[in-house]
């Protein structure tokens, strides 16, 4: 890099830092959080509160940069709100539930934090991916500054125990994923991923590895039974079921449908005419792949979905070979995937007749806008993670030129639109926090590898993995068990 270019992406670091401190939320003279958007030309509407989900680059950034306080403040602050008792009226939010945001009222005087776990929110949709990401954070605070005995603290233990409780509990449900309705995750509108999405899947699967590390041992027994037998089944289940590459692909394209009984091969009753074969088989590379967004009965969504997929490679859920596949695809298709924003949240879009039905005609999510493959910034440092694990930081350094003058121009857009992102999002909000956190944390991630260890995982027990495939598939489905 020239010194001229040095200064210039100095310059724009500097700013960025600027607009992620006038962010913070203060709580009775703390930090305790950051605003979704520090946008004083709009409405705030919910935008002035702090989003779980939305905080987590922040936090990251935090700890990489030395200012835990933050981090625990926002942990132990949140911890509070989660409910302890079993609710008896079936519109308050369940025992264990970690809100979708927070925001700070005055009362007389007295401050205090005020909780939305839905209630608020449009369509009143209920997060599922709050309790999954603050466990995820609570272990990277602790593997950042080796401070155990936060999460030590009776109350920490009871509060991974109880989201485990939720996430753990019997179902009307035999598949070891979590069924979640739509709008459950960062994807917060009807999209047509109810069910079985892989967002939640991938966030599951890394929240009960996270738990696992840091339940302690006295009274947790049934807790580590329970998520011992759970992870391999889990990963299993999403490295077999919801790969997608040519290969696969084939395989699919040959499946009889309407089976019964233990040696159906075609598990879900995948119907072949509701699979776009001849598009896939031109945009899928020979040597890429990825996991599909949604896995269940006569379902197979080919979407790619961005957080889904560079979550599995980060958390180790998926194999490395699965993982070289992603990034490749997302090398080979880097047009349709970054373009001039990086990146998109999910691709293809929904158009027409499919636009109309499944979103129910959502003026927000027109296609290729928004939740509808719109382009996303934030999702930056998630791809700079993936990267940086599978030795291909050169691809996320490109994003990172490709963006980084534009988003200060822009002034930090919540997302762009249109199908190569050189849009700024029709309803978007500038100075959006994570969108100016995702930028410093992917350019942190490529300067120092090492911070990785926050949100990464050691490979699961390959044994333990196999053993799963055996239960669960190895006498079905040929090519799966190879």
């Amino acid at each position: 890099m020239q010194i001229n270019e040095l200064v210039i992406a100095e310059n724009i670091e500097e700013q960025a830092w600027q607009a992620l401190e006038k962010s913070i939320l203060y709580y009775q003279g703390r930090p305790v959080g950051t605003l979704a958007a520090y946008d004083p030309s709009v409405e705030a509407l919910n935008y002035d509160q702090c989003f779980i989900r939305d905080f987590v680059s922040s936090a990251l950034i935090f700890l990489l940069k030395g200012k835990p306080e933050i981090v625990r403040n926002f942990l132990e602050e949140t911890l509070k709100l989660q409910p302890k008792e079993r609710a008896l009226d079936a519109y308050k939010p369940g025992r264990g539930l970690i809100p979708a945001s927070f925001k700070v009222v005055s009362i007389n005087g007295e401050e205090y934090l005020e909780a939305d776990f839905g209630e608020h929110a449009i369509a009143r949709v209920t997060p599922v991916d709050s309790c999954l990401w603050w466990i995820l954070l609570l272990r990277a605070y602790v593997v950042s500054t080796k401070d155990y005995s936060l999460a030590d603290r009776p109350e920490f233990q009871t509060g991974i125990r109880l989201i485990m409780e939720i996430c753990l509990a019997n179902r009307f449900d035999m598949y070891p994923t979590l069924l979640v309705p739509d709008g459950a995750c960062m994807i917060d509108r009807r999209l047509g991923i109810y069910g079985h999405p892989l967002e939640i899947q991938v966030l599951f699967y890394a929240a009960l590895r996270a738990a696992r590390e840091l339940l302690i041992c006295d009274g947790n027994q049934d807790v580590f039974a329970a998520i011992d037998n759970r992870l391999p089944l889990l990963c299993a289940h999403i490295r077999q079921h919801y790969w997608i590459d040519i290969n696969r692909l084939n395989a699919i394209y040959r499946f009889k449908s309407e089976e019964y009984g233990k040696g159906a091969v075609n598990l879900f009753n995948i119907y072949v005419d509701s699979i776009p074969y001849y598009e896939l088989d031109k945009w899928l590379p020979r040597k890429g792949g990825y996991l599909a967004g949604n896995v269940g009965p006569s379902q197979l969504d080919t979407r790619f979905f961005s957080l889904g997929n560079l979550m599995a490679i980060i958390s180790d859920l998926a194999t490395e070979e699965q993982s070289q596949a992603i990034m490749t695809l997302i090398e080979e298709r880097w047009e349709d995937l970054v373009g001039d924003m990086p990146m998109k949240i999910c691709f293809p879009a929904l158009e027409h007749e499919e636009y109309r039905i499944v979103t129910g005609c959502d003026p927000k999510n027109i296609p290729w806008s928004y939740h509808n493959a719109g382009s996303w910034p934030v999702l930056m440092w998630m791809l700079a993670a993936a990267a940086v694990k599978t030795h291909k930081t050169g691809l996320v350094r490109k994003a990172i030129e490709i963006a980084q003058t534009r988003l200060v121009e822009d002034e930090w857009p919540e997302y762009y639109d249109g199908k190569k992102g050189r849009l700024i999002g029709k309803q978007a909000r500038k100075y959006q926090t994570w969108s100016i956190a995702g930028f410093l944390l992917a350019k942190e991630l490529i300067a120092n590898p090492s911070s990785l260890k926050l949100v990464s995982f050691d490979e699961l027990s390959p044994e333990a993995v196999s053993r799963a495939c055996e239960f669960e598939i190895s006498s079905v489905d040929p090519y799966l068990s190879h």
